[in-house]
């Protein structure tokens, strides 16, 4: 019974892991990389990249393609927990992208959380998300 508990543990953890997928950065050149994409529609209003290897930055921003959304804010967290909040608060229509959020200098950035609302211009159209960032490796 109790090995029966486990496995069915691993498995949900395994599904809610793939679930997600994070974006493995492998690339340590100079300029701008995209590091995570979801696709959003009317079921929810959040999503999260995860990222993970070479995941240091000096700026970040959003591109959105295939339909427009309303972009509240994204929380960018960082290595050490740290939270950046950037209040965007404006209609994209596509395509579009957000101005370039700058750091200062590289840091290490663990994921992305932003909050948006689909416009309804057709209901069968999902919002292309991407999520791209800037590596300056002084």
């Amino acid at each position: 019974m109790k090995k029966l508990v486990i496995m069915m543990l691993l498995v949900a953890t395994q599904t809610s892991l793939l679930a997600q997928a994070p974006k493995v950065v492998v690339s340590d050149k100079e300029g701008w990389h995209k590091i995570g994409e979801t696709t959003v529609d009317f079921t929810k209003e959040t999503d999260e990249i995860l990222i993970i290897g070479a995941n240091k930055f000096s700026s970040l921003k959003i591109k959105v393609t295939d339909a427009p959304i309303n972009l509240g804010s994204f929380d960018i967290i960082f290595d050490n927990n740290e939270k950046q909040k950037v209040a965007v608060g404006q209609e994209f229509k596509t395509p579009g992208e957000t101005k370039q959020i700058s750091f200062g200098g590289e840091k290490t950035v663990k994921s992305v959380v932003f909050s948006y609302k689909t416009i309804n211009s057709n209901a069968d159209e999902k919002a292309h998300v991407e999520l791209w960032g800037y590596k300056t490796n002084p």
